[in-house]
């Protein structure tokens, strides 16, 4: 007796080729979806990821192969061409409009029954069912500023869902979640494959790959190097996959003996851009050798404590010493010479010129003083001489120390900026989400080097809001909720719940 055919893909992308000026971005790319399951793309940045996902979406148009949908080829040439096909995208930045309500969001850009009046009371009865049947608990008339991070992804899914996508793009959308929440939301998206949906999960955060996955393809250099399964693989199958060798995805520690508190801060609070208090009584030490790290959903008042911290912005009142001295009104140059060492959050905004070259840059906080400047006058021979061996030291991939730093990757940038600030041999270090969109190679090589920063005796402050790397890195771990610390634990007393609680408000028990 014959057997019976076997169901085509949703989504068949066979052979996809994109070039670009200088860049194969994708080459010979083969991707496919079945109904009922979570496939995760998963590459380092540059791998070819949003490339594919863009020609998905209608907005590339692949050079070479071609797309299926439901075994039937298709030529996609806009994302309204790719919705009416059933493909919806969920997007790392909400696209949401604060002032509006759930589902005003939701009728934004469709066609009204009504004319020019939007239906909103037949917008809002749909949001309801999908609420109810895909537990997304949200309500149709609350304003989206109103909605905590959590719920407005949901929204999110709910504008895909009420467009009949079948095939949904979720890009990095655990990126702003807490733990609990990441919980929540990974339940939703195992009842839509259930529902007979394709879900495409684009993410760096290896567990969490494994945890939703069913299917997992790697890129690397625009091409596929693996497709596996969770049962498979585990972490650093898949980390080896995607950067073509082994990955260390913890940084080795050494025991180290801590010493005297090199960065005081006493009951600080300091105002955000809005103006109310975004820091709020915080109570902080950090000793000699040792890693604090500093959890938290962004916006809780961790910008603005990095900021007081380095002097660029005052507080309105409480003090910050560093390595013995009140700098709580110095300058930022001041609090440099203090022993501070600052890697900032937004590394082209406050951490380099992206005009200058990489040994202007290397340079860029000590030029005036010798043996960089001698009588009013650059040393050029020793500038040279001086970046080109922190180029050599922090393997810094760049044509030449003369090369435009905004010419160079995210990671290289990153190294640029650590060589610099390392290399002042600072008592205590600032760095803020030090490996935010930088591939796990040079996140690998970025840990390296602030855990090396224990034996040497600084005091080191690291703010992430990647839970896994502030848990693999930190000594102590603060949590910061609404601009107060919830609470502050051991590293080998911690847990992803314990500290997911914080995240979300509940203050430790011995707090």
């Amino acid at each position: 007796m014959p057997s019976e055919p076997k169901t085509p893909p949703m989504l068949q992308m066979k052979g996809i080729t994109k070039r670009f000026p200088g860049v194969l971005a994708n080459d010979r790319v083969d991707f496919h979806v079945h109904a009922g399951e979570v496939h995760t793309l998963l590459g380092e940045n540059g791998a070819g990821k949003s490339t594919l996902m863009k020609i998905l979406y209608g907005l590339y148009r692949q050079d070479e192969g071609e797309i299926l949908l439901h075994g039937k080829p298709v030529e996609l040439i806009s994302p309204a061409h790719a919705i009416s096909h059933g493909i919806g995208m969920i997007h790392q930045h909400f696209m949401l409009v604060p002032t509006l309500t759930v589902a005003e969001n939701v009728a934004l850009g469709l066609k009204s029954k009504r004319g020019f009046l939007t239906d909103l009371k037949t917008v809002s009865e749909k949001i309801m069912e999908l609420s109810e049947t895909f537990g997304l608990h949200v309500h149709p008339y609350d304003y989206i500023w109103q909605l905590s991070v959590g719920e407005r992804q949901r929204v999110e899914i709910i504008k895909a869902l009420y467009r009949d996508a079948t095939i949904l793009i979720l890009d990095e959308p655990t990126a702003v979640l807490t733990p609990s929440e990441v919980e929540d939301v990974f339940a939703i998206f195992r009842r839509l494959a259930d529902d007979g949906r394709g879900l495409v999960f684009i993410s760096h955060k290896l567990q969490e790959v494994l945890d939703l996955s069913d299917q997992i393809t790697v890129l690397r250099h625009g091409r596929v190097t693996g497709d596996t399964t969770p049962a498979e693989s585990d972490r650093h199958d898949l980390a080896q996959m995607m950067v073509g060798r082994e990955v260390k995805l913890a940084p080795d520690k050494a025991p180290v003996q801590t010493g005297s508190s090199l960065l005081v801060i006493k009951d600080l609070f300091v105002r955000g851009d809005r103006g109310t208090h975004a820091v709020k009584g915080v109570d902080l030490e950090v000793k000699a050798g040792e890693i604090l790290g500093i959890a938290g959903i962004s916006g809780n008042g961790q910008p603005e404590l990095a900021e007081a911290i380095a002097g660029l912005r005052t507080p309105d009142a409480g003090s910050i010493q560093i390595n013995g001295r009140e700098t709580t009104s110095f300058t930022p140059d001041q609090i440099r010479q203090a022993g501070l060492s600052y890697v900032p959050e937004e590394r082209m905004k406050d951490g380099v010129v992206g005009q200058f070259d990489v040994k202007e840059n290397m340079i860029l906080l000590n030029h005036g003083e010798p043996p960089y400047c001698k009588n009013g006058f650059l040393n050029f021979k020793h500038i040279r001489k001086h970046s080109e061996e922190l180029v050599k030291e922090y393997t810094v991939k760049t044509p030449s120390i003369d090369t435009t730093t905004k010419n160079l990757s995210g990671g290289n940038i990153q190294k640029l900026i650590m060589a610099r600030e390392l290399s002042a041999e600072p008592k205590v270090l600032l760095a803020s989400q030090p490996t935010r969109g930088v591939d796990i190679g040079a996140a690998e090589y970025i840990h390296e080097q602030i855990a090396g920063q224990r034996e040497r005796g600084t005091a080191s402050v690291v703010i992430s809001e990647d839970l896994d790397e502030v848990m693999a890195l930190s000594d102590r771990i603060a949590v910061m909720f609404e601009g107060k610390i919830m609470g502050i634990v051991k590293q080998e007393n911690a847990t992803r719940s314990s500290i997911g609680l914080m995240m979300t408000g509940e203050k430790a028990p011995d707090s």
